[in-house]
């Protein structure tokens, strides 16, 4: 790993339509002291998934946060990932025993969590006014604001071994074809061609979301007709992401435990040069660099290649912090959101894990010499449609199980048809809860 001199630049994160244009208005974050009214010393504590790549910003924001408060200390606890971890987060918000804060998705699978009844509501404050819009609008309801962002702006995509791809001759792909092209040359080589980790199953799903721009590209009025179920997965253009998985295994270029392989594989292989790509999140990249620092410089990002000659990134907003609606210590709460709506927090993050990013935080900014994978990414945020949102911002929808059949289609235990014939009917249910016309 190439260690540099950080020199701070300002990035707008940009894209097509207007979606995800940025707009920031200036205000700053709250002083210490406890609840209002009070000056005893209060305790928080904050529920948080046990990856690494949310742990590490996660610590680093109450580490700093700690360092300069007086009366208030906050308390780091774990919870399991995925699925399982869904279910924690949605007992104890059902059940009263939730944390004082907690840690968790944007967009859809936040709105899920039936926020306005389970949710601290931050309307109205003033630190509020620091976080970007289209971040606000992950975190929101009609009737309030619920989050601050914790870490960056995300990509979906593909982590590739640029070493293999200078040894084999190959090219960034930019259409599906060359993909699937370069991956069999890589499994001629006697390396994975893909790298898929369903021993954690919540890593399966990215050929499905993270081929969303390309949906998008070719229905822009996807999302809004899906919303209104007038559109589903089992027809074009939605079916491709399946069609794809299957695709990739019937290629047979997977490596060869991918039906037991974890995330932790997943990077070490695509950072080694065990396999040549590994869809995933642009979060995982500053846990790989720490772990495996010759991915700075030896491992590449590009956008998941469509059918057609458009290709664009997948974006998504960062996790929010959330109150719990039943915090002893709401002013508490607010108090350290109003920290992490500052360029300090943000500092503190990249300090401790790098950047994967741009923030979402009015004046953050992230060092110009970034590991390559995220220095790929940028150029789609920064050019005008080169990013658009992932359909979980644009769409309450999103169906529990996704993961369990994005699994089966990938292992060839279903087809790509039936699996999205199935996924239609598992977001049914939600669009029903949550009181959409036409459903």
């Amino acid at each position: 790993m190439t260690i540099r001199t950080p020199r701070r630049a300002a990035l707008a994160l940009v894209a097509g339509g207007g979606i995800v244009a940025l707009a920031l208005a200036g205000c700053s974050a709250g002083g210490g002291g406890g609840d209002e009214g009070s000056d005893e010393p209060v305790t928080l504590t904050l529920l948080a998934d046990n990856s690494e790549s949310t742990l590490g910003p996660t610590q680093a924001i109450v580490d700093a946060f700690n360092a300069q408060s007086d009366n208030i200390t906050v308390e780091v606890e774990t919870r399991p990932q995925g699925a399982e971890g869904d279910n924690v987060v949605k007992t104890r918000l059902s059940t009263g025993e939730m944390t004082d804060i907690f840690q968790y998705n944007s967009g859809s699978l936040f709105q899920a969590l039936n926020p306005d009844s389970t949710v601290l509501n931050l309307e109205g404050e003033e630190f509020i006014d620091n976080l970007s819009d289209t971040f606000v609008s992950a975190v929101s309801t009609e009737n309030g604001v619920y989050g601050v962002p914790m870490g960056t702006a995300m990509g979906g995509g593909v982590l590739y071994n640029v070493g293999i791809y200078e040894e084999l001759g190959l090219e960034v792909p930019t259409t599906w074809d060359d993909f699937i092209a370069n991956s069999k040359a890589v499994a001629e080589s006697g390396k994975a061609g893909v790298i898929q980790t369903y021993g954690e199953t919540w890593t399966s799903q990215l050929f499905v979301l993270g081929d969303f721009y390309n949906v998008l590209a070719e229905d822009a009025d996807w999302a809004t007709a899906y919303t209104a179920n007038e559109r589903k997965y089992v027809d074009e253009p939605a079916i491709k992401g399946f069609e794809h998985l299957q695709e990739v295994f019937e290629a047979d270029v997977l490596n060869e435990d991918f039906a037991s392989a974890t995330y932790d594989d997943g990077l070490r292989m695509v950072a080694t040069g065990e396999g040549a790509h590994y869809p995933m999140l642009t979060f995982a990249i500053p846990p790989m660099v720490e772990n495996y620092p010759e991915a700075a410089e030896g491992v590449g990002f590009f956008a998941l290649p469509g059918d057609g000659p458009d290709n664009g990134l997948t974006a998504w907003t960062p996790s929010g912090l959330y109150g719990s609606a039943t915090t002893e210590h709401p002013e508490a709460v607010k108090e350290f959101f109003a920290f992490v709506a500052t360029t300090e927090a943000c500092d503190a993050q990249t300090e401790a894990v790098g950047a994967a990013g741009p923030y979402l935080v009015e004046g953050c900014t992230i060092p110009d010499d970034v590991p390559k994978a995220v220095a790929d990414m940028l150029p789609y945020f920064e050019t005008e449609g080169g990013s658009l949102p992932a359909l979980e911002f644009l769409s309450p929808i999103k169906g529990p199980a996704l993961e369990q059949i994005t699994v089966e289609v990938g292992s060839g235990i279903r087809s790509a048809a039936d699996g999205a014939a199935i996924y239609d009917e598992d977001v049914v249910k939600q669009a029903q809860q949550l009181g959409l016309e036409g459903w």
